[in-house]
């Protein structure tokens, strides 16, 4: 009888047992793909290209999300009308440039923008040669359109660089990257050339790779793909960043949010400003940045970061081959 009944007490825990794993793996989160939803970029970067799945950006590596039905429907084509003051701005001289989100064919119609990473404009301004970068962030005025103050020579900056003022040193032709998100549309990125008169500085090439930098008492230093053979077009790259601080290596972790990420990091093709913007991951104490790019080519990086209240960019030189499976695509990333 004992021996039954010890018998039967270890098949009834060991039932109980089976029904708690049964009940617990019940409870498991499951990701469920709910029919007919589809999935896109915040950043819009592939163009309006959709998935059927949830997943990450290939170019900008963040998280798909949903698209919202009134997204889905808006087919308005938008654009950003530039208007600067004075008429011809020019080197080492005061002025105002102002930035309009406007729907084509319905210029009257207002452009409400949403905030995306803290801000609902912001602006890449590049020279042409791509030796000259600032990241700033136009301000709203009532007439509608985002106003970035350009200060003269000897005029010092309100908040410091990379706000919502900015200087050009030189003359020559600039680049504006206007990056937003209309409210029930898509991000857009608009470029526009900005002419600029006055002497212009001496124009660099950039015939090698530059894979390490240092800012500010860091170095950083870029490996050419996760593999270490080098970069390709066509397919997502993998490029880990370690970062040092006094020979010594810093974990990415550690750093203050920058505009709601770790790190920025924008690059651009040296001929077909072709633009990308990715958010590198904090992956094993590095940067990870994971990202496709469109077209092969030179490409001159700029990584954002920041550490006591303090912006830091540090600037790179990426040589992309074109790859075997080279994708068709020639749209922007968005911020």
């Amino acid at each position: 009888m004992k021996n039954g009944f010890i018998a039967s007490l270890v098949l009834a825990l060991s039932f109980g047992l089976f029904s708690a794993c049964q009940n617990s793996a019940s409870k498991t989160p499951v990701e469920t793909v709910a029919a007919g939803v589809k999935y896109i970029c915040p950043m819009n970067c592939e163009d309006g290209k959709t998935y059927s799945e949830p997943g990450s950006c290939p170019v900008c590596n963040m998280d798909l999300e949903p698209m919202k039905e009134e997204v889905g429907k808006n087919t308005a084509e938008y654009y950003t009308d530039f208007v600067n003051s004075p008429a011809q701005l020019e080197a080492g001289k005061s002025g105002m440039m102002s930035f309009t989100p406007k729907i084509k064919d319905k210029d009257g119609t207002a452009v409400p923008l949403d905030l995306v990473h803290e801000k609902k404009m912001h602006l890449i301004l590049v020279s042409d040669d791509l030796s000259w970068f600032d990241h700033i962030h136009p301000e709203y005025s009532t007439s509608g359109s985002y106003d970035i103050k350009v200060l003269a020579n000897g005029e010092n900056f309100t908040n410091g660089r990379g706000h919502n003022e900015t200087r050009f040193e030189g003359g020559g032709k600039y680049w504006a990257f206007a990056d937003f998100k209309p409210t029930g549309g898509l991000n857009q990125v608009n470029k526009i050339e900005v002419d600029v008169a006055g002497a212009p500085t001496k124009a660099l090439s950039f015939p090698q790779a530059k894979m390490t930098t240092s800012i500010d008492g860091y170095s950083l230093t870029m490996e050419a793909g996760h593999s270490g053979t080098g970069l390709v077009s066509g397919s997502q790259q993998h490029i880990p960043v370690s970062i040092k601080q006094g020979g010594k290596a810093v974990d990415p972790a550690t750093f203050e949010n920058y505009l709601g990420e770790k790190a920025h990091l924008v690059m651009i093709e040296v001929d077909s400003k072709e633009y990308v913007h990715t958010h590198p991951a904090v992956e094993n104490g590095k940067l990870d940045v994971h990202t496709t790019f469109a077209k092969p080519g030179t490409y001159r990086g700029w990584l954002q970061f920041q550490t006591a209240g303090k912006v830091h960019t540090a600037d790179f030189v990426i040589k992309v081959q074109e790859g075997s499976a080279h994708a068709e695509h020639d749209g922007h990333a968005g911020h």
